[in-house]
């Protein structure tokens, strides 16, 4: 059996959805493969582990007598290990488990973003989520657009600028997205997900309005065309390089104007108890902690009302997407369709998607269990090879250092 840690939470805004995202995966994962051990960040960064975070309604009134504090690091043999943090001064380490394998359930920054991701691989962990690389550029705007724009994919036209060159002279800045872009236009912070700090700008006050929302958020601002008539269509895959399994598209629910936060989260069910969240009924998810809410709970049409070639086509998309950016488990690429002109978009990665995108493969017949299963047999392919490249190279350098010699800078 292996040891799994589930880590989520984290110093982001979208804390409580990976709150959610982490309990659904920790009530799905094979209990007779796994001994599955969560690992929440709060919000302050501090690191718990316990079975009393496996229940959501744990987290609104969280006692820290009822878990335990902790942290990752190494035996006397390099093996990553996942140990209490000491008691006191005199106190002395207590390991609470091997770490086979973690799976990543963040969504935002301090997480999603590459940064745990840089730690598994300082410690030797196999991970679910896409790499450093893939995590990161997928989690800025700017960076993804023009990756995708260098691959020769369909995006929509763009503008950024950083935060500095808004309060530095702001006239420049909104002429210069008139010319570029004009209205209707969407303002982004480059590194939020779920629609956060986003805004519709129609004219120049709207504009400058959703300008200072963005840059409240992030340092980098990304404004993009705005369409008129859009149709969001979205496909996950899940996999590792080359081996790629592409989901069935969705269309969530229209687009008149775009989800905000709260619309995505919180359209009425229930998701802990006491508590809101989504709409529709579960597409199970089972859970013993009250969340089948989330990203599942969106009102959508799965598959989506789209052509058998636009359909193809997006998912040929997907597939080109995952290998150019080497993303590894499940993610959700989201794009957009202008009904005018019947063009496709790409508008960004998800590489943590909310639920783990599980309700676009269930119509498959890959149960939320068996994603999991792929997700994590993928993390440890990924391991596999990153252990067949070699990471070092002897070399005479400090022995002419020791003995005298002299190097060149």
């Amino acid at each position: 059996m292996k040891n799994i840690l589930v880590l989520y939470g984290s110093r982001a805004c979208e804390h409580d959805v990976s709150i959610i995202t982490a309990c659904q995966a920790m009530d799905n994962l094979d209990n007779s493969k796994y001994n599955i051990v969560p690992v929440y960040i709060d919000r302050a960064g501090r690191w718990f582990t316990g079975e009393a975070l496996r229940r959501v309604d744990f987290y609104t009134h969280f006692n820290e007598f009822e878990v335990t504090a902790c942290r990752i690091t190494a035996d006397s043999d390099g093996q990553p290990i996942l140990v209490r943090n000491k008691p006191g001064f005199f106190g002395k380490e207590k390991i609470i488990c091997d770490i086979d394998v973690a799976l990543l359930a963040f969504h935002g920054m301090y997480g999603e973003d590459g940064t745990v991701q840089g730690l598994m691989e300082l410690y030797n962990i196999p991970y679910t989520s896409a790499g450093t690389l893939g995590s990161s550029t997928g989690m800025d705007k700017i960076a993804m657009k023009l990756i995708y724009m260098g691959s020769g994919l369909p995006v929509l036209p763009m503008f950024w600028f950083e935060r500095g060159e808004w309060e530095k002279d702001r006239i420049s800045i909104l002429d210069k997205v008139e010319q570029k872009i004009g209205y209707p236009a969407f303002v982004k912070p480059a590194n939020l997900g779920s629609s956060i700090g986003i805004s519709k700008a129609k004219d120049r006050e709207s504009l400058e309005k959703a300008i200072e929302v963005a840059a409240s958020f992030d340092r980098r601002i990304l404004v993009e065309v705005g369409v008129e008539k859009p149709k969001e269509i979205n496909c996950a895959a899940v996999g590792f390089g080359s081996d790629v399994t592409v989901s069935l598209c969705e269309m969530p629910v229209s687009w008149e104007e775009f989800l905000t936060f709260d619309q995505k989260y919180m359209r009425g069910g229930k998701s802990a108890k006491g508590g809101k969240l989504g709409g529709a009924k579960g597409m199970g998810a089972k859970s013993s902690g009250g969340t089948k809410g989330g990203m599942q709970s969106l009102s959508r049409q799965v598959p989506a009302p789209i052509s058998d070639e636009m359909t193809k086509r997006i998912q040929d998309m997907t597939a080109e997407i995952f290998r150019i950016m080497d993303l590894k488990g499940v993610v959700r690429i989201d794009y957009m369709i202008d009904e005018n002109s019947g063009r496709v978009y790409v508008n960004e990665v998800n590489t943590i998607p909310g639920s783990l995108a599980f309700y676009l493969f269930e119509p498959m017949g890959i149960s939320f269990a068996k994603l999991l299963d792929k997700m994590v047999d993928a993390a440890f392919e990924a391991f596999r090879q990153k252990q067949a490249s070699s990471f070092s190279y002897q070399s005479a350098i400090l022995n002419k250092v020791a003995g005298g010699g002299k190097t060149a800078k």
